[in-house]
């Protein structure tokens, strides 16, 4: 029988509670305490903490919670309720500091595409543009792509033309981040580093694998998924990364020996 650890038993219950008093109230968290890009007038340093408490809805909230009661009550007992607190936070956080690094890089990039779109503005240009952009947020312009498709050299589609490739980057820092997977990676990580040679037995694998193995192929997948930034992919992958990175830090800075465990 599964038994819940303090920490976890109280982690637990907070996202919950969070979860459906958002329901139950008819109220979205997100726009104030999700993590905004850090230069969006939106944005507040402690939404780095308070964006590990909100989900994107049920599923989201499901799948970490089921990681977090899975793994973490066994990182609790070996490193007692304070340390695994500070480690539950501190990947967390962290998590949000990388995600918000990689926002900060794309969104360059995505200015400077939109600069050079002005230079030689065309409707297969910005069509071009608003696929870059991501998010769905090609759908929100089909009429106007239409009619500048239509008429190109209409000096009026022209003009609006760049302010839908400017629209573009206050859409995206609009949108905050949720979640509590950065800090569920860096359990994923720590039960790796810790517990190596224990055997896993996932729904999507035929076969046990070892939880080093797990960990080491979702890390190379989170980080190709990241780069690679598929459209209409809205997973925050490099804050997963973060998450693990952050984990890999702390394990090695408090000199956890390791051991095999089976």
């Amino acid at each position: 029988m599964l038994r819940l650890t303090p920490v976890v038993r109280n982690i637990l219950i907070i996202n919950i509670a969070i979860f459906a008093a958002g329901a139950l109230l008819q109220r979205n968290f997100a726009p104030a305490f999700g993590l905004h890009y850090i230069y969006s007038q939106d944005f507040q340093p402690y939404q780095f903490l308070t964006h590990m408490f909100l989900h994107g809805g049920f599923g989201h909230l499901f799948t970490n919670m089921f990681g977090l009661i899975i793994f973490g009550p066994l990182l609790e007992q070996v490193w007692g309720a304070k340390r695994f607190l500070l480690f539950y936070l501190v990947t967390g956080i962290g998590a949000g500091v990388l995600y918000s690094g990689v926002n900060y890089f794309e969104m360059a990039q995505l200015q400077q595409t939109i600069d050079l779109y002005k230079e030689s503005p065309s409707p297969l240009a910005l069509n071009e543009l608003l696929k870059e952009g991501g998010l769905g947020i090609q759908r929100h312009f089909d009429s106007f792509l239409r009619a500048f498709e239509a008429r190109p050299e209409d000096p009026t589609l022209l003009t609006n033309s760049f302010s839908v490739a400017e629209s573009l980057l206050s859409f995206r820092a609009d949108v905050p981040m949720v979640g509590a997977s950065g800090a569920i990676f860096g359990i994923l990580a720590a039960f790796g580093l810790l517990f190596p040679n224990t055997e896993l037995f996932l729904l999507f694998f035929p076969f046990p694998i070892k939880a080093k193995y797990f960990v080491a192929l979702y890390g190379l997948y989170e980080l190709y998924a990241g780069v690679h930034n598929a459209q209409g992919d809205n997973v925050a992958h490099f804050a997963h990364i973060g998450g693990m990175i952050f984990a890999f830090v702390l394990v090695k800075y408090w000199g956890s020996q390791r051991k095999k465990f089976y």
